[in-house]
């Protein structure tokens, strides 16, 4: 009995252990059903019609656009107009007493930027005072001397003197003329530079106001209060008129034949990605840069509203003449080292790649030159599906 439910026990248990025939080849159906991995021969590459990887790849049609023939993008910045930039100098050694406008501030033309504490304005008054003296002192010199020549002649007349006598009042009368003239050249010297100060010979004080000679605002200030300065050459304030400003860019040597003087050129700030202003071209650099073989070009730009700022980056873009072109996304390309590539759909699941060559692109669209045909569907999503075959 013991022996007999053994035996069962034992055949129970190896049938448990075998696998089911029938649920074996159901799964390997399910294997065989699976999608296959994409094949390239050559330059086609093909999916299986099931395979997921297409839901990733999306195509667009081959278009035709009016595109330049030939485009200039050259990037640069925004700078101060050179013509409407004021340098400030203090017109005498001195001490600033007082600093009457900052950094960023508006300014009228003649307005008082700051005042000085000069000797320079004491030596001048006794200039000119000494020179009013040395008037008047030459003055009646030479009354004495048309006097004393009048007196000579007539002895001469009446034979008392000899001619010599006269000859040597008509030089002592010509002598005092010149240090009349001399000392009224003196007393105008004095008075035109107290006059360039904005002073009298009657001023107390020794203090110079130093006006601000155009209307701008203040971009640079490089003196504070107490400071004594004797160079009188160096600026001390920078006033600029920002009611235009310049962009300026280096353009490639091949790229220069596309831009003239006067022109009008689109200029684009990262700081205002939603808008194209226009400038006009005012100078193109005579030598080109050996380093970067690139001309400067500088074109004016209205800032009356007052939105560009000195220093901000720009790219200066300009076209010439237009011609209908293949054009395609640029999400399309395929770059390479040696050519650049697009991906055709020949048919469902297959594609093949293309080679272009670009010659125009903006940040959109590129027109190229190659096999592609308007009504074409090329890949504009999942390329990166596509290069891995």
């Amino acid at each position: 009995m013991r022996g007999l439910l053994i035996w069962t026990l034992i055949v129970l248990l190896s049938g448990c252990g075998r696998a089911n025939p029938a649920a074996s080849r159901a799964e390997s159906r399910e294997v065989d059903a699976s999608p296959k991995a994409a094949v390239r021969s050559g330059n086609i590459i093909k999916f299986d019609v099931n395979s997921p990887q297409l839901a990733r790849i999306q195509v667009a049609p081959v278009q035709s656009a009016t595109v330049p023939i030939g485009e200039l993008a050259a990037p640069g910045k925004v700078e101060l107009n050179p013509g409407r930039v004021s340098r400030v100098a203090l017109p005498v050694p001195g001490r600033v007493r007082e600093v009457l406008a900052g950094l960023g501030d508006a300014v009228r033309q003649g307005q008082t930027l700051m005042t000085v504490e000069s000797p320079d304005v004491s030596a001048l008054q006794s200039a000119l005072r000494q020179a009013e003296a040395n008037i008047s002192q030459a003055k009646a010199t030479v009354a004495k001397a048309e006097a004393d020549l009048a007196r000579a002649q007539d002895l001469l007349a009446n034979r008392a003197i000899a001619q010599k006598e006269v000859l040597a009042a008509e030089t002592a009368l010509a002598q005092t003329k010149a240090s009349l003239e001399q000392a009224n050249a003196s007393r105008d010297e004095a008075q035109r530079k107290l006059h360039l100060l904005g002073l009298t010979a009657d001023n107390s004080e020794q203090l110079v106001n130093v006006r601000a000679p155009v209307a701008g605002k203040v971009v640079d200030i490089s003196v504070v209060q107490g400071e004594y300065r004797n160079d009188t050459s160096a600026p001390v304030m920078t006033i600029a008129d920002l009611s235009t400003v310049w962009v300026s860019a280096d353009v490639p040597e091949t790229a220069i034949r596309l831009i003239r003087i006067g022109e009008p050129v689109s200029i684009t700030i990262p700081a205002f990605p939603d808008s194209t202003f226009t400038a006009r071209v005012k100078r193109i650099g005579d030598l080109v840069d050996p380093q970067t073989r690139t001309i400067k070009v500088r074109a004016e730009l209205d800032n009356s509203s007052g939105q560009f700022r000195p220093e901000m980056f720009a790219t200066i873009r300009h076209s010439q003449g237009s011609r209908t072109a293949i054009v395609i996304p640029k999400s399309a390309l395929f770059q390479q080292q040696d050519r650049t590539t697009v991906f055709r759909q020949r048919s469902d699941g297959e594609f093949e790649e293309v080679p272009v060559v670009v010659f125009w692109q903006d940040s959109n669209r590129a027109a190229i030159q190659g096999e592609l045909r308007m009504g074409d569907q090329v890949v504009v999503d999942g390329v990166t599906q596509l290069r891995a075959y």
